[in-house]
């Protein structure tokens, strides 16, 4: 047991002696048993390349090649899945600032579907009246469930709410991977309509409507 106490203590130090300890800075190249795809061929946009008739690592797609992922119609438009524009981002295009108003057009259609949205994704936890009272709040599944007609969530902007509807929020889950960008969008024009419902006031309706009004 004492030899093999020194053959490992030796070992021991031959193996830090030559490797060195982690975290320790050198210059000299680490040793790799496997490298992890650390170090691997690979072409970099625009470097010469002689496989190439133009000798150019970049390459137009073939033609008749088929996209990895293909436009999508929003609002009348086409984009595509990962374009860095504010109907899927809510933010403003190449900044980190959110956009104050929905991108998309307001239309009843929008409306009806933001509701539809909105009762299926929205209403167990904040209620159909956005006031928090959801079932889960009820059934005690959930101790801690936002007002939707909180000051401070109505002064956000709308890309801030399509930011939390996309990632989620301390004990509320990211619905990006569930809900399209355009339902998570009809979702926040029903949502500032049920706002409107209870915070509204006689400036925010048309002047030829007002005569509609109950008093």
């Amino acid at each position: 047991m004492r030899y093999f106490l020194l053959i490992f203590l030796v070992a021991v130090l031959a193996v830090v002696g030559i490797a060195g300890r982690q975290g320790t800075h050198t210059r000299n190249t680490p040793i790799q048993i496997f490298a992890d795809m650390k170090r691997q061929l690979k072409l970099r946009p625009q470097s010469p390349n002689g496989f190439f008739a133009n000798g150019v690592s970049s390459q137009l797609a073939v033609p008749g090649t088929i996209p990895q992922a293909a436009a999508v119609v929003i609002g009348g438009r086409e984009y595509f899945p990962h374009e860095d524009a504010p109907v899927f981002t809510g933010k403003l295009t190449g900044t980190t600032n959110f956009v104050e108003n929905n991108p998309l057009q307001v239309t009843a259609q929008l409306m009806e579907r933001g509701k539809e949205r909105f009762t299926i994704y929205c209403t167990p936890c904040h209620g159909q009246q956005g006031d928090g009272t959801g079932i889960t709040k009820k059934i005690g599944a959930m101790a801690v469930v936002a007002n939707l007609h909180d000051k401070r969530i109505v002064e956000m902007t709308d890309g801030e709410l399509f930011n939390t509807i996309t990632y989620g929020k301390n004990l509320m889950g990211a619905y990006g991977p569930n809900v399209p960008a355009e339902d998570r969008w009809a979702i926040i024009a029903y949502l500032r309509a049920v706002q409107l419902s209870r915070l509204g006031t006689m400036d925010d309706v048309p002047q030829e409507l007002r005569g509609a009004l109950k008093k």
